[in-house]
Parts: structure tokens; C-alpha cells; sequence
């Protein structure tokens, strides 16, 4: 396999959280766009496609670091890998279209230069009427708690650990599901991106979305920076569906607003 060559696992350095703002676009963007290339190189055996919506959702992408990116000293919440009708559609990290468009006023036409898509899942951008699960929970969550989104991103950013949506067999493929060759070249390339971006944004806590980024986030902060567990969001899983919101409320009430 060729590719980014797999390899050890860093900790995370360079960092003194503050809880100082400061402006990041010029850095998270250059962090993204570097990531988005990296990803670029890899070759897939697993997946029959791979999209990468920080290439052809870039405009959306850009859009939600210039707005909700700039300030240091919060929680990073960390998820996967985008969903089929979310980040793929939008750029925007569990972007379902209806959020992305009516709460945080995002409205980014896509690339003209599309990737090779899958019938059963293609790329409509905003025109998309499907909507994504988890994307759905999350925002409607944060809206409730808080209103606007200005107020939630002074709280939290959200980062997805893998840029990447991989299909395979005619259906979504978690990152979990690749040859060991392709994850561990895809873990070197995504735990570097994520160094520089706790390098830029200086955060006072890091939470996985899930296992899988939950398990990635212990392994590359090794010790140096809290780590916590949300359940996934996904309608895929029985927790999430039953109380997911009750679950946010209580993994993240050190830093929640009061009712």
C-alpha cells in the first residue's frame, strides 16, 4: 500500500491552554487544507468510494471555521467521520442541511469538480432533502440549550477526526471497518492533523463522539489533556435513541449554561 507511511503515535505538545480569544482562521484553515491533501494521498482497497467534502465542500467548510472558529480556551468535542447527509453534503462537521442552513446561516454552493459518487448516495450539497441522524440530534440539542449558535461555539468547537466518508458494499463504512494497512496510514495522517488543531485552539477538555474517537483522542493526548466519552448521536445506536440529550446534559455539565 502506498501512501502516508504509518507511523508511531505522537502526544500532543505545544500547547498551554489559556482561555484567551484570539483570531484562528488563518491558522485552522491552513491546519484543513493541509489535512485535506494529506487524506489526498492515501490509496483504499476497502471502500468502492471515498469522498472528501474538505475538496468539493470546501466553500461550506471555510465558512463554519470564519464563523465559529476564532476562539481559544474551549471544549473540543471530536466526532468520526462525516455522515452521507451531513458533512458530505454541507463541509460542515454533522452538518445536516436544515442546520447548516437555517441555525448557523451557512448556505455554500459546492465545487463544480464532484468525486466519482455512489448511486445510492449522492451529492446534492444544499439541495439535499435527506437528513442526517446524528447531526440532527446534536444541533437540536444545542439549540435548545442554548439558543444561538454563537453561544454554543463560545462553549465548544466540534472537529471531526477523519475528513474522509468511506462506502463500501452499498453502504456507509465506519473507519473501524478498513484493512489495518489503510487505518493505520489514515490514523497518521488524521492524529497530526488533530495535534495542530489543539495546538491553534488551546482547548481545556477534549470529548469523543463515540468509541472510536474517544479511543483515538486517549491514544494521541496520552495523559495531557481530560478526555471524555459522549455517546454517538446516531439513530444506530439504542442509547442515543432512548436519551441522548439527557446524556450531553450530563457529560457536559461542567461547562452548560444553567436552565
Amino acid at each position: 500500500m502506498s501512501g502516508a507511511t504509518p507511523g508511531a503515535k505522537r502526544g500532543i505538545r505545544g500547547f498551554k491552554p489559556q482561555g484567551r480569544a484570539m483570531t484562528t482562521r488563518r491558522t485552522l484553515i491552513p491546519v484543513a487544507r493541509r489535512l485535506s491533501r494529506d487524506v489526498s494521498t492515501l490509496e483504499w482497497r476497502t471502500p468502492s468510494h471515498v469522498y472528501n467534502p474538505l475538496q468539493y465542500a470546501w466553500n461550506g467548510y471555510r465558512a463554519y471555521l470564519d464563523q465559529y472558529g476564532e476562539k481559544t480556551g474551549r471544549v473540543l468535542l471530536v466526532g468520526m467521520n462525516p455522515g452521507p447527509w451531513g458533512m458530505a453534503q454541507t463541509g460542515v462537521p454533522f452538518g445536516n442541511v436544515s442546520t447548516v442552513r437555517d441555525w448557523f446561516r451557512i448556505d455554500a454552493p459546492l465545487a463544480r469538480q464532484l468525486p466519482t459518487q455512489h448511486p445510492k448516495y449522492p451529492i446534492l450539497g444544499m439541495r439535499c432533502h435527506r437528513d442526517e441522524g446524528s447531526g440532527r440530534r446534536l444541533w437540536q440539542w444545542a439549540q435548545r440549550r442554548f439558543g444561538q449558535p454563537e453561544r454554543f461555539f463560545g462553549k465548544f468547537f466540534v472537529w471531526n477526526y477523519c475528513p474522509l466518508l468511506f462506502l463500501a458494499q452499498d453502504r456507509n463504512l465506519p473507519p473501524s471497518g478498513l484493512g489495518a494497512g489503510e487505518a493505520a496510514a489514515l490514523d497518521a495522517v488524521c492524529g497530526r492533523a488533530l495535534d495542530r488543531v489543539v495546538a491553534v485552539l488551546e482547548p481545556t477538555a477534549i470529548v469523543g463522539i463515540g468509541r472510536y474517537a474517544e479511543r483515538r483522542m486517549r491514544e494521541r493526548v496520552d495523559g495531557r489533556l481530560p478526555v471524555s466519552y459522549l455517546p454517538h448521536p446516531s439513530p444506530a445506536n439504542p442509547a442515543a435513541n432512548r436519551r441522548w440529550p439527557e446524556l450531553a446534559d450530563r457529560v457536559l455539565a461542567p461547562w452548560l449554561p444553567p436552565r
